[in-house]
């Protein structure tokens, strides 16, 4: 009984071979795609972050000119707007102007 097992054995390892085989090739090839798939998502997601960084560049580099330009005086127009808000939350008054009351 032990010698006719034999053969059954090798022909049953004879095909069990060639079937892992094509096995690890089709698993090797999916993990070959998701990295291609993964580098382009990172490839993607890069560009979209350099481009929001030169947005936000840009607009900092407008910011740092509004603020450094000559004659602009940022605290003196964020007090004006503050006094504005104020007379419409009183509803009444006429909103104050710095120039006006420093020649009175």
């Amino acid at each position: 009984m032990p010698g006719e097992m034999i053969p059954v054995i090798a022909i049953v390892m004879g095909c069990l071979i060639p079937m892992v085989a094509i096995w690890a090739k089709h698993k090797q090839k999916i993990a070959e795609m998701q990295v291609s798939t993964t580098a382009a998502a990172t490839a993607e997601k890069a560009a979209q972050y350099s481009s929001r960084v030169q947005q936000l560049e840009d607009r900092v580099r407008v910011l740092e000119r509004i603020v450094t330009d000559k004659g602009y005086d940022v605290a003196t127009q964020i007090e004006a707007l503050r006094d504005e808000r104020r007379v419409e939350e009183v509803g009444s008054g006429v909103p104050l102007d710095i120039k006006t009351a420093e020649k009175a």
